[in-house]
């Protein structure tokens, strides 16, 4: 394999962390150089909105690797340092200070960042957005109980902010422009289990909403002016509105770019066959969908790793595994699988209203395209066998708790 190769990966998340590990446990021993913007050790996101702001876990918890393990792994980790430009002629990475590393093998986990709106205000102290540790903290300080917080958007963040927030005793309204929150990653169906949730726990929702403008005096946010003309006050704001995919640097180096990402094969390989991606920026042909998917999920960041590190060390390998994802809020935990743009109908399994069952998506062929267990925790395995079977199911037995989901296909 030898030694004096130089494998570059840059992107300080779990994504990058995993790549340099997965990399050095298949045997690679030369160099490797991992460039984290933040000035922290890589760690995992989701725990920010969930675990972190409902108080129990601590960054340390998160952390995906000590100081002391990147030492051990001969790890040229470059904290706080911002890669500026790629050069995939040259096969050479600019760093700040005309620092340059040549490279064998690039590996972009660029991620994500927060998306900022066009909105008065947006800028304004007391304004918050949630993508980083540091973030995480600002906001942890200021949703004391009493408090009040105005949420804009009503994703995953914003939701799972929200009740972390309330469970906290803080005052919540979260504003959304869609008639339903969550419509965009679950449809209508679902998205109304969400609404009532949160309105169980007296968030105050406005749906189909517009914020105008987010108030300010003497600099500081002091809530949110919406299109109907009224006012919310509020002593925080959070601005939720989705992610936007760092993909300057691919783009900047005359990578073939689609789908909002980097376009890579399943082997995660971009245009450049020297360059990766991996993560919320990869566009990837997926095996099992014959569709391109891209999606800013944790489960890619841990997993698409160890697929392009295969293919740096000349190995094959494709990422065929199904989109997951999963929240926790208030007393509600579910798990999704699988990838629906497009679904004729939502069938659901066991008690709705109880907020303990099992939704599938399917396509008008009958197929399960996805499937979400919520509160129920043992049907996993059994909704990606669905999906991965791409066979027609019976949609009342598909609906019948009574019915074993391992015998639908049977």
């Amino acid at each position: 394999m030898g030694n004096s190769r130089t494998f570059v990966i840059i992107g300080g998340g779990l994504a990058g962390a995993k790549a340099v590990e997965t990399v050095r446990g298949k045997g690679f021993g030369g160099r490797i150089v991992l460039c984290a913007e933040e000035d922290r050790l890589p760690y995992e996101r989701p725990p920010l909105s969930k675990e972190f702001l409902a108080g129990k876990k601590s960054l340390m918890d998160f952390t995906v690797h000590d100081s002391a393990w990147y030492r051990e792994n001969g790890v040229d980790l470059r904290l706080g340092t911002r890669a500026l430009s790629v050069d995939a002629a040259a096969h050479t990475v600019e760093l700040p200070d005309h620092d340059s590393v040549k490279y064998d093998k690039l590996l972009l986990a660029t991620g994500s960042r927060s998306r900022r709106p066009d909105i008065p205000g947006a800028d304004a102290a007391g304004v918050h957005y949630l993508r980083t540790f540091d973030d995480a903290l600002e906001l942890d300080s200021v949703l004391v109980e009493g408090s009040s917080l105005a949420v804009v958007g009503a994703g995953w963040i914003g939701l799972e902010v929200a009740a972390s927030a309330r469970e906290r005793g803080v005052n919540v309204t979260v504003v959304e422009t869609a008639k339903l929150p969550l419509i965009g990653a679950l449809g209508a169906e679902v998205g109304e289990v969400f609404a009532a949730l949160h309105r169980d726990h007296d968030v105050d929702l406005r749906l189909q909403t517009q914020v105008e403008e987010i108030t300010t005096a003497d600099g500081k946010a002091t809530g949110l002016r919406l299109g109907d003309g009224s006012n919310i006050t509020s002593g925080a704001v959070l601005v939720a509105v989705g992610a936007q995919p760092n993909v300057e640097l691919a783009e900047a180096a005359g990578l073939s770019m689609g789908d909002g990402g980097v376009l890579v094969d399943a082997s995660l390989r971009s245009s450049d066959p020297d360059v990766y991606a991996v993560g919320d920026i990869a566009a990837a042909e997926h095996p099992l969908f014959d569709d391109r998917i891209r999606t800013e999920h944790w489960a890619n960041a841990l997993k698409q790793p160890a697929v392009a590190a295969a293919g740096m060390l000349g190995e094959k390998a494709e990422y065929d595994e199904l989109p997951y994802f999963f929240t926790d809020q208030y007393d509600l935990g579910m798990e999704y699988a699988g990838h629906a743009p497009k679904y004729a109908r939502v069938v659901f399994r066991g008690d709705v209203d109880g907020r303990e069952f099992v939704a599938f998506w399917l396509g008008a062929d009958n197929r399960v395209l996805a499937g979400m267990n919520v509160n129920i925790w043992d049907v996993l395995d059994d909704v990606k066998s669905l999906i991965r079977s791409k066979r027609a199911v019976d949609p009342d037995k598909l609906a019948d708790p009574q019915a074993p989901l391992g015998e639908l296909l049977s």
